[in-house]
């Protein structure tokens, strides 16, 4: 009986050495995962408030004829040909004119300028004769008076006959110019041309309200176009409301779009991110690295060929990035690409 024991024992022994040599076989011949890791520098983030709306020119007018008139269009001095649309014009020039001659002479400019000339000398002689005692006081000031009617109806005829003339209302560009055959009639309050100025758009944009204490003026703003796909423009806050819509639970702001190049048009469709929080030196990683779990949020780092499981708390975080508050410091290999099958202590093979 005890001759069988001990042979039972024996064999017992025997299968324990053999499943610790198998063991330790199998962490021996253990596959390394292959990974990518980054190295962790400072680093920073921002967050955008982003939107949409289509933007609009700073600044246009619509001139309309103030008076019946023979149409005439002018010609451009840069071009040498008349007016056209997307010509640039400067403040006060003329771009068409009106021919009524009878107006012209019912107007009677250079008989008024005349008088003019003549009340100015008088009242200038009656000014000279008032200080030597020569004439009284209200003498001088009916000759003032002349002078000041006189003066009034000159300006009034030369307003009048202004209106000849319709000029820029400011620097811009024609973006509206009615075709008319040159000589023909218009009637008064036609539309003749719209300026545009855009070197400066604008943007109305609402915005929910939980954004309002974020949203301020002279905020920066970033603006893209599906027709810009290597340029952003950019521009600042420039009027905010201070009420909510009770019906839409938003509130209105007007951003100022810088487009000196001119490569938005009004009318354009743009999406605008509002810068509303950045910050400097701190550990930002890919969002994608995060893994949830019960217990919070990890990542895996890369120590000595060991992938090593870290809880980490974050912070800020934008569309791609966030911001690490605890758990990483700077150096730490994180591992950015291969993770999705790591286990705490893993064995992994760096390929990068």
């Amino acid at each position: 009986m005890k001759k069988h024991l001990n042979l039972l024992l024996s064999i017992l022994l025997l299968v324990a050495l053999a499943g610790c040599g198998d063991e330790q076989s199998s962490i021996d011949t253990e596959i390394k995962i292959p990974v990518s890791v980054l190295s962790l520098k400072e680093g920073s983030i921002s967050r955008f408030i982003e939107t949409t709306g289509t933007v609009y020119s700073s600044k246009e007018g619509i001139q309309k004829s103030e008076l019946t008139g023979i149409y005439r269009l002018r010609n451009n001095p840069a071009t040498n040909r008349p007016f056209s649309l997307g010509d640039f014009v400067k403040q006060g020039q003329v771009v068409i004119t009106l021919e009524d001659k009878e107006y012209e002479n019912n107007l009677q400019l250079d008989g008024k300028k005349l008088n003019l000339e003549l009340a100015e000398n008088n009242r200038d002689k009656q000014q000279s004769l008032y200080e030597k005692g020569g004439v009284t006081l209200t003498e001088l000031k009916n000759a003032s008076i002349e002078y000041v009617n006189a003066k009034y109806a000159y300006e009034n005829a030369q307003i009048q006959l202004g209106k000849m003339s319709i000029r820029a209302p400011f620097d811009g560009i024609i973006v509206e110019l009615p075709y008319r055959t040159g000589g023909v009639k218009v009637d008064q309050g036609q539309d003749m041309f719209k300026v545009m100025k855009f070197n400066r758009l604008l943007l109305d944009i609402k915005l929910p309200e939980k954004h309002l204490i974020e949203i301020r003026k002279g905020q920066m703003v970033n603006i893209t176009n599906y027709n810009l796909k290597k340029d952003t423009l950019t521009g600042q806050i420039s009027q905010i409301s201070p009420v909510i819509d009770p019906e839409t639970r938003t509130f209105q702001s007007v951003l100022e779009i810088k487009n000196d190049e001119l490569m938005l048009r009004p009318g354009m469709f743009v999406k605008a991110a509002i810068l509303s929080e950045k910050r400097e030196k701190i550990i930002v990683i890919p969002k994608e690295t995060i893994i949830s779990r019960q217990n919070g949020k990890v990542v895996f780092i890369v120590e000595n060929g060991i992938a090593v499981e870290k809880t980490i708390k974050t912070g800020l975080e934008n569309q791609d990035l966030i911001e690490v508050i605890d758990g990483l410091k700077v150096n730490d290999r994180l591992v950015v690409s291969g993770f999705e099958t790591l286990r705490n202590k893993s064995k992994v093979s760096v390929i990068q």
